[in-house]
């Protein structure tokens, strides 16, 4: 019968640039059963806490090369999850207590003790563990939480929360593509609220709604006497998010200037303040979002490939509402008893005719737009059942509405037109453009076959 296998050690990271000392710490652990990876330098140590994970680091406070509270420092920005031992001579315990104020678990003083040296890494693994535990069970909560606000189960809904569970605990930089209104920002809470930067800051630009000639500052800074105006040193937005997530909402519109800037600190993570000298550094996790056709953008020589090509790590593409009509039941039903609730009303419901004229509807303004009419029809409502809704006109023109259909052909629907007559003249004005196909007019229009075949054989038709 074959036994279970043995859960493997933790792997542990042991720093001394002494080769006896290291050698003989190194098998005093490994006789324990650990996995250890020595290294002399803190050179060395930081490469590796950068290519692999570490669930100890056993570090003499004195190396060469590189301060030991220095290193415990890094150590703890590249692995928070991993706990910090120093090894100290009798003249640095002070040292050692300044380590553990910056995050070290626990100090051991020369000569070095096996008993001491093993319980006191017992000690920081069993708090590793446990630590990492409740980071887990926080982690699932705040997923159930996060993908709660992402409503929808059409497939193509499904599919973007498997996407954002996948790839949310990484670091890799992530393009967020949809139409306006479709929750390109939700998904980017989701993807920093499920990663392990969840505690950290996590900051929202829009490129679109700053100057351009201010958006460069707002990203990387300024420095005293950068420009007229600028009486002290300002961090920008990189620097406010070191160890958390930054979002570049609308990134198509930054300018072509500002983004071979942006290309330089995604490939290398540096940057300057305006104004400044000094390389600065920032571990942050970048989310791009957009609504417009990047490919169609670098066509036209708006958008530079290159850092198309650096933030398309990962795409998210979120489809518009139209696209999964399956889900206006389940979102409308959110809304109503959202607004229900913020106006004290009681609990109401949609009247057939209501939720038949939302699921037809074609939501230019996506999720967003159905949000707003929800809103509307809950403040106006008489009784406890939502009879009607209204759709807001999107154009005028002397005084008519003008709709546009599919194909780019134009009609005319004056103010005041009823919406149920405005959208039978869209409806069939799709159809006559389309020679009379009604379900290439279906499609075209974004609405089930069945919806257009009802829709003439109400008229008698």
């Amino acid at each position: 019968m074959k036994t279970p296998e043995t859960p493997a050690k933790p792997q542990i990271l042991l720093i001394d640039d002494d080769e006896r000392l290291r050698t003989a710490v190194s098998k005093v652990l490994a006789a324990e059963g650990y996995a250890v990876i020595c290294v002399g330098s803190g050179r060395q140590a930081i490469d590796l806490l950068k290519a692999q994970s570490f669930a100890l680091v056993v570090s003499d406070l004195i190396l060469p090369d590189l301060d030991g509270l220095q290193l415990v420092k890094t150590a703890r920005q590249l692995q928070p999850e991993a706990e910090v031992v120093m090894i100290t001579g009798h003249g640095s315990v002070g040292a050692a207590v300044q380590a553990m104020r910056l995050g070290a678990y626990d100090f051991i003083e020369k000569p070095v003790d096996s008993s001491g040296l093993l319980k006191s890494v017992a000690k920081a693994l069993e708090k590793q563990r446990l630590s990492s535990e409740n980071r887990q069970l926080r982690r699932q909560l705040q997923q159930g939480r996060t993908l709660d606000t992402l409503i929808g189960h059409a497939p193509a809904m499904r599919a973007v929360k498997a996407l954002i569970r996948q790839v949310a605990p990484t670091n890799l930089t992530v393009l967020i593509q949809g139409e306006s209104g479709t929750g390109k920002e939700i998904v980017a809470d989701a993807l920093h609220h499920l990663s392990d930067r969840q505690d950290k800051p996590f900051i929202k630009i829009s490129c679109a709604a700053i100057p351009e000639n201010l958006l460069e500052s707002e990203l990387f800074g300024y420095e005293r006497g950068a420009f007229t105006g600028a009486t002290a040193a300002k961090p920008g937005k990189f620097e406010l998010a070191d160890g958390g997530t930054l979002l570049l909402d609308e990134i198509a519109e930054m300018s072509p200037q500002l983004q071979a800037k942006l290309l330089r600190v995604l490939q290398d993570g540096q940057f300057q303040r305006l104004g400044g000298i000094r390389n600065l550094q920032a571990d942050v996790r970048v989310l791009a979002a957009t609504h417009a056709d990047i490919t169609e953008r670098i066509a036209q020589k708006q958008f530079r490939q290159d850092l198309y090509f650096r933030i398309n790590t990962i795409q998210v593409s979120l489809p518009a509402l139209r696209e999964r009509r399956e889900d206006i039941p389940l979102l409308a039903s959110h809304f109503l008893r959202k607004f229900s609730a913020e106006m004290g009303r009681v609990d109401q419901g949609f009247a057939a005719e209501a939720m038949h004229r939302l699921i037809a509807h074609t939501w230019p303004g996506n999720v967003r737009e159905l949000e707003h009419v929800i809103q509307r029809a809950v403040a106006l409502a008489t009784g406890d059942t939502i009879q009607e809704v209204a759709f807001a006109p999107t154009a005028y023109d002397r005084g008519e509405a003008t709709s546009e259909a599919p194909s780019g052909s134009r009609i005319l629907i004056p103010i005041g037109t009823t919406v149920d007559e405005a959208n039978r003249r869209l409806v069939e004005a799709t159809v006559e453009q389309c020679g009379g196909n009604k379900l290439e007019a279906a499609r075209m229009l974004g609405i089930p076959a069945r919806t257009m075949y009802r829709h003439f054989r109400d008229l008698g038709r």
